[in-house]
């Protein structure tokens, strides 16, 4: 694993290190039949329909991209059928070619669960990078494994991010229900950005606040104060892809 000296990015394994003193981040286990780090599966061991696929009947294709030990073994871990059999390092070469636009920043002062549930769908939305801004370990359980298909960069602060955001050229666009906050469903968000989320309960720090060019706010219309960081990221991600995604068609 690589890091800079200042945001540490890890490409396509997700773990962008550890420091001493904090608390450790939720990791897989390994497989007692290979050794190798066993994914979780889509649902809870017990819970819900086992996913995946059993070992692949003979012949075996000889592309590269497939694993051995998964053509023989099965595959169940939390990936679409397109990528069954495939090695870690081949899916994420795949989803390199079509990254889209948008990255996904969150802000981690003290061990969020929310944070999985922003990564998985980062990576269910196809985010370019995401980035934790804060302290550098994060709970993992809620993303399933998924940021092993995803690049993830450290940033010690809020200010470290926005050096690196502005040097590529990005807006900081913070999400959260704030006083003055624009509201996303009448805000054209830009092609290229990075959107920025808060930790569960007070939301976006006052610094993040600073460095965002401008924050935008949910709509909602029940009784609750807010939705969880995780419901609020999946929102705004969406609002991105109806803009700007390419959606294939109907059965296709």
């Amino acid at each position: 694993m690589s890091s800079s000296s200042e945001s540490g990015s890890t490409r396509g394994t997700g773990s962008a290190g550890s420091s001493g003193g904090e608390s450790s981040a939720e990791e897989p286990g390994q497989s007692e039949e290979t050794g190798r780090s066993a994914e979780p599966l889509q649902y809870d061991d017990g819970f819900g329909t086992e996913i995946g696929v059993g070992p692949h009947p003979l012949p075996w294709p000889e592309d590269e991209r497939y694993d051995r030990e998964l053509l023989a073994h099965g595959d169940r871990r939390n990936v679409g059928d397109a990528y069954r059999y495939w090695t870690r390092e081949a899916i994420v070469a795949d989803l390199d070619l079509r990254r889209h636009d948008f990255h996904v920043a969150v802000e981690n002062w003290g061990h969020d669960f929310n944070i999985g549930s922003v990564v998985r769908t980062a990576n269910a939305f196809l985010a370019k990078e995401i980035h934790i801004v804060g302290r550098r370990r994060w709970n993992r359980r809620g993303a399933m494994v998924t940021d092993r298909y995803q690049h993830v960069r450290h940033h010690p602060d809020t200010e470290s991010l926005t050096a690196w955001a502005e040097a590529e050229g990005l807006p900081i666009i913070g999400i959260d229900n704030l006083p003055g906050a624009v509201p996303l469903e009448r805000t054209e968000l830009p092609r290229r950005c990075v959107l920025l989320f808060g930790q569960e309960g007070p939301g976006l720090t006052e610094e993040a606040r600073k460095h965002a060019v401008m924050v935008c706010s949910i709509a909602q219309f029940g009784s609750t104060r807010s939705i969880n960081a995780g419901a609020a990221a999946a929102v705004a991600m969406h609002a991105w892809v109806q803009r700007y995604a390419e959606i294939p068609e109907a059965g296709s």
